[in-house]
């Protein structure tokens, strides 16, 4: 049996992973290879996933700090809305007013014609 260092496909990288070049439907030289390739391949998705979920709890934890300030900006923004709401106010009323005066006319001209 070939050792994994002998083999013309193995590659070690700087920081001391391994890496296996070769092509499981293909280039494999012996069964143990597959094998072998198999675990390293695992390996490798689990530290891509170890990485994933870390760059997820950083996500989170970014949004747990940001959520009070959150919230206070849609309180801030909420209040100016209803400020504006209510400095709209004194045009709608007046106008609401003036259209049921109208309205009040309108019938009494339509009742006397009757």
């Amino acid at each position: 049996m070939i050792q994994c260092q002998d083999c013309q496909y193995f590659h070690r990288t700087s920081r001391g992973d391994i890496r296996l070049d070769c092509d499981p439907f293909s280039t494999i030289l012996e069964p143990e290879c597959l094998t072998k390739w198999q675990l390293v391949k695992i390996n490798q998705m689990t530290t891509s996933v170890n990485q994933m979920v870390a760059s997820y709890q950083a996500t989170l934890d970014y949004y747990r700090k940001l959520a009070p300030m959150q919230e206070k900006m849609f309180k801030v923004m909420e209040r100016e809305l209803d400020d504006m709401s209510e400095s709209e106010n004194w045009k709608v009323s007046d106008e609401d007013d003036q259209t049921d005066e109208d309205n009040e006319e309108e019938r009494s001209d339509s009742d006397s014609w009757k």
